[in-house]
């Protein structure tokens, strides 16, 4: 852990080693760059900085202000790496709120320990454990993914359409991968499925042949994986073929991407899972912005990412300062009706509104409104693994 701590320091330091003005804002941009999501982070941090972008460059930012992004690791699974990092932005880098973290449990850590204790707006793009609905946030923590509680009941219902009756589950060992198991597991049930066997793994081990025996031993011929596209879960998966134990696998959000269909290959057909996405206009013209930019559009939690920094700046403006308590007080106001409707590509607009003392509704590309706990009811993708590749089959 001392390694990955250093390691993820310095890392962070790098990162966001930029030269500020003396009247820009900073915000942080707190993701996985290191560890079992970072060949999705890249993206994300990206989307969220093209709403920074965009809101800076219309010029109408608290009358000309920029924001300028501090990066920094959260690794995804060490809280102690992520609860330092988070500390430096906050008390070192001077960061008026944070995008991010990723994974639910390093998000916990940082917004319990470093966060809400200095009174700094965390808005997370991807944080979905249960647990997160519950804690002590002070109304400073707000995630524009939604809850695996819905997530569970949503891939239940994918898996009772499929006609598949049985699963085995494993898990990544973390208040991510039990929630989610938790969730489905019930809604499964619900439905009138039946789990054989449930079991925890744990990330980064060289071999997991004994994990996969002890899940085959139920006798499901599908594999849940709820896990890590670049580390734990897609070792078992290719355990799995290799052993002959599986190959049928339901997956969700934290084993959508690219990486995991490259790694994988065709052996991954027919694999089914779902993701936060939804079929809107937003969404549609997001799309467009990020493949204009560079981004993949399609990535899981892009538009989510878009939405949270572009949430960040217009409440800002919606304060008329770049103060940690305004940003927080301004938040749900921007986020949720009544007002003028927002789009992605029309924070200029909503900016204008916003300082000329109007209201605005920001719907974003994901369809953002906010429940009185700061997060979202969301949509979900569901997908299949076709000819080597995630394709989108239906919206929920």
């Amino acid at each position: 852990m001392k390694k990955l701590l250093m390691a993820s320091t310095l890392l962070a330091t790098v990162m966001g080693s930029g030269i500020a003005a003396a009247d820009d804002v900073k915000v942080g941009v707190l993701l996985g760059f290191t560890g079992p999501i970072e060949s999705l982070t890249p993206d994300m941090a990206a989307s969220a900085e093209l709403a920074f972008k965009e809101a800076s460059d219309s010029g109408l930012l608290l009358g000309g202000k920029k924001i300028v992004p501090v990066r920094a690791d959260s690794t995804c699974v060490d809280s102690a790496a992520a609860t330092a990092n988070g500390e430096r932005l906050i008390s070192s880098d001077g960061v008026v709120a944070i995008y991010g973290a990723d994974c639910s449990g390093v998000t916990g850590a940082v917004a319990n320990n470093v966060a809400v204790p200095n009174g700094v707006v965390m808005v997370s793009p991807s944080a979905t454990s249960p647990g997160l609905s519950t804690i002590e946030d002070n109304g400073f923590f707000f995630r524009t993914s939604p809850s695996d509680a819905r997530q569970g009941q949503v891939l239940a219902n994918v898996l009772k359409s499929r006609g598949i009756t049985e699963v085995a589950v494993t898990y990544t060992n973390n208040d991510y991968g039990k929630g989610l198991a938790d969730s489905f597991t019930g809604a499964f049930k619900g439905v009138g499925g039946k789990v054989s066997v449930t079991a925890a793994h744990e990330d980064g081990k060289a071999d997991y042949s004994a994990e996969v025996g002890a899940l085959s031993a139920g006798g499901s011929k599908h594999l849940a994986v709820f896990g890590y596209l670049d580390q734990g879960g897609k070792s078992i998966i290719q355990a799995s073929l290799d052993s002959g134990a599986f190959d049928n696998f339901v997956l969700a959000d934290g084993m959508i991407g690219e990486s995991l269909t490259q790694a994988i290959g065709a052996d991954l057909n027919g694999a089914v899972g779902t993701v936060p996405g939804g079929q809107t206009e937003g969404a549609a013209t997001y799309a467009s912005m990020a493949e204009a930019a560079g981004i993949k559009k399609d990535g899981p939690y892009v538009g989510e990412s878009y939405d949270a920094g572009a949430l960040i700046a217009l409440s800002m403006q919606a304060a008329g300062s770049a103060d940690r308590a305004g940003i927080q007080a301004k938040m749900m106001m921007v986020a949720n009706a009544p007002g003028e409707k927002i789009n992605p590509g029309e924070l200029a607009k909503g900016l204008k509104i916003l300082a000329g003392g109007g209201d605005i509704d920001y719907v974003g590309a994901t369809n953002v409104e906010f429940n009185d706990v700061g997060e979202v009811l969301g949509s979900f993708k569901e997908l299949e693994v076709k000819g080597g590749k995630f394709e989108t089959v239906k919206f929920h």
